[in-house]
C-alpha cells in the first residue's frame, strides 16, 4: 500500500506493520487476510479490504491521545489500528450492534499486547446516531454505508475534529470548522455494508 501511495502518514504506516489483520478475522479466511479485498467475518458483515481502510484513516488523520467513535467496529481491526495510534492518553469508543461480533472484537483487541488495555471500549449498541454520553470527540470514523450523514454525528464532533463516513458507497470527509460551519469533500467507487439505521 505504501508503494501505491495510499499510505503516507507514519503513526497510520507503524500501525499497519503492529496491527496483523489475521488475528481480526475468523479462521475459515485465514488463508486470505493479506489479500488486499474485503472478507466475511460472519453476520452478513464484511472486514474492510486495507486499501480502503488505509484511504480512510489518511482522511481521520488520527493522532496521539485523540478520542476516536468508531461505529461499525466488526471484529475490531479499525479500533485496534485506531487504538494503537492514539496510544495510552487517547480513546477509542467503538460501537457495533451485533453482539457475537462485539465478543469477537473484544476477545481479538484484548488478546493484542500493543494496545493499552484501557484504550479500547466496546459496546454493544446501535451506533447510527452515534454515542452522545461520551461526546463530543477529535474524530468519528463510520465503516458502513448510511443513507444521509446523521446530524447527530456532526453534532458529536469537536470543532476541529473530522468525521469519515461512506454515504450511498461514497465516501465524505467532513471538518468541524466551527459549531455550524462544516467542510466536505467526497470520493466515489467504494462499497460498504449500510449503516442500519433506526427509526
Amino acid at each position: 500500500m505504501m508503494k501505491n501511495g495510499y499510505l503516507r502518514s507514519v503513526p497510520i504506516i507503524e500501525a499497519f506493520a503492529n496491527i496483523d489483520r489475521i488475528e481480526f478475522v475468523p479462521k475459515d479466511v485465514e488463508l486470505n487476510a493479506e489479500a488486499d479485498i474485503p472478507l466475511s467475518i460472519g453476520f452478513g458483515q464484511t472486514i474492510s479490504q486495507p486499501t480502503t481502510v488505509a484511504i480512510m484513516l489518511e482522511l481521520l488523520s488520527p493522532g496521539r491521545g485523540n478520542k476516536i467513535l468508531d461505529i461499525g467496529s466488526g471484529s475490531g481491526w479499525s479500533s485496534a489500528l485506531l487504538g494503537f495510534i492514539v496510544g495510552e492518553k487517547g480513546k477509542i469508543i467503538s460501537l457495533e450492534r451485533i453482539d457475537a461480533l462485539c465478543q469477537f472484537a473484544r476477545k481479538n483487541i484484548g488478546q493484542n499486547r500493543k494496545i493499552g488495555k484501557e484504550v479500547v471500549e466496546i459496546y454493544h449498541m446501535d451506533g447510527s446516531r452515534g454515542y452522545e454520553a461520551r461526546a463530543p470527540y477529535d474524530r468519528i470514523l463510520v465503516s458502513a454505508s448510511a443513507p444521509e450523514i446523521p446530524s447527530e454525528l456532526r453534532e458529536q464532533l469537536k470543532v476541529g475534529g473530522k468525521m469519515v463516513i461512506p454515504v450511498n458507497n461514497r465516501l465524505h470527509y467532513i471538518e468541524k470548522r466551527g459549531e455550524n460551519d462544516f467542510y466536505e469533500e467526497s470520493y466515489p467507487g467504494f462499497m460498504f455494508v449500510p449503516l442500519i439505521c433506526k427509526k
